[in-house]
């Protein structure tokens, strides 16, 4: 038996290798083939691309890589067919992954997805493709059972990853003289380059506090050095979980961040910034009020973000003032705490998906 596993970007390969671990656990014989990386490279799961390679954010970026994409697409189904799998796996990723599931029903291969394309934000009418071509999808939100169920497509919800992988983690506090404000600029190179250099500029307005930068190992230390050149700041990699439990407030980059923010009752600003082309097509096409994980879970304006043209140095500190006055804060945390009601489940999702693949391909 055959599993080949196609991620994208960072987050959704930590999940998979999760996935991956649960496999191993409950079938040592399953062989598994991977477009990924590090993650899954700990997992001992040789991988035919890493993920470091294909990483593109926004309309505008993606077009003007548009011949690697093509080149990548072309790439990635030649090794699914060179591995010939019972099963594919994607895991979110959707520009790139529904093409491959489209792949994969043409040539009689079972297609399972993790973490849903985000069809309620913006192009809805990608369902139409999922009802055809995913045999099996699991969502990673509770409302997103809904969505699917109000247009015909059983979905199954089994847990969050992040909330599970935050419940059993065990934490190293960064001890600091002054308190903690963490700044995370994401992991991909265009959102770094763009949103990073506004959050530094408020550095020296809060001279009470220590600055820490949660850094990925995507990137050199050097690249992090020349950007916050002048600045305060402490870089830290790959400690993420770390440094938002040991912080007292976060600026952070709209995605997965925002939510681990969350769970680990950190008050936050969430910043969003693009190019122009890219947020102006963004601004056609998403249907949603929200663009952070809280407030859409929450149905409400719970946390500040600050998108484009209001991702600015004065607006960070006006809101930074806001979430550090301990009466905001409470308010914050109770909202927190309605959101781990949400996501949580009995099971680890990665131990229930796991068994789900391996009874799928079994029988």
């Amino acid at each position: 038996m055959k599993i080949y596993i196609v991620t994208g970007e960072k987050s959704g390969d930590q999940h998979a290798a999760k996935i991956v671990k649960e496999i191993k656990n409950q079938n040592k014989d399953i062989k598994i083939g991977a477009w990924g990386g590090d993650s899954l490279l700990s997992e001992k799961i040789q991988l035919d691309h890493h993920i470091d390679e294909i990483n593109y954010m926004g309309f505008w970026e993606v077009l003007k890589n548009i011949s690697q994409v093509f080149k990548n697409l072309k790439k990635c189904k030649q090794d699914i067919i060179n591995f010939s799998p019972d099963l594919v796996l994607l895991v979110d990723y959707p520009g790139f992954n529904l093409k491959i599931a489209e792949f994969a029903y043409s040539n009689n291969i079972k297609t399972f997805y993790y973490i849903s394309p985000k069809i309620w934000a913006w192009n809805s009418n990608r369902i139409s493709k999922i009802k055809k071509f995913v045999d099996k999808m699991f969502v990673v939100f509770p409302f997103e059972k809904e969505y699917y169920k109000k247009r015909g497509y059983d979905v199954k919800y089994l847990g969050n990853p992040v909330f599970e992988s935050i419940s059993s983690t065990k934490f190293n506090l960064i001890k600091k003289e002054k308190p903690i404000i963490s700044l995370i600029p994401g992991s991909r190179k265009q959102e770094i380059e763009k949103i990073l250099p506004i959050m530094l500029e408020i550095i020296s307005f809060y001279p009470n506090y220590s600055f820490v930068l949660s850094a990925t190992n995507s990137f050199t230390h050097q690249y992090y050095k020349k950007l916050v050149k002048g600045f305060d700041v402490e870089i830290i990699f790959d400690r993420q979980y770390d440094i938002l439990n040991s912080s007292s407030a976060a600026i952070v980059t709209s995605g997965t961040s925002t939510l681990e923010a969350a769970l680990l009752n950190v008050p936050q600003i969430v910043c969003y910034k693009t190019s122009k082309l890219s947020y102006l097509i963004a601004k056609l096409f998403v249907k949603i009020k929200y663009i952070s994980l809280v407030n859409i879970l929450l149905n409400k304006s719970s946390i500040s973000e600050l998108i484009q043209n209001y991702l600015t140095a004065e607006n960070i500190i006006n809101k930074l003032n806001y979430i550090l006055d301990p009466i905001n804060k409470k308010q914050i945390l109770n909202d927190y705490e309605e959101v781990r009601k949400i996501l949580k489940t009995e099971k680890p999702s990665s131990i229930t998906i796991s068994k789900e693949i391996i009874s799928f391909i079994s029988s």
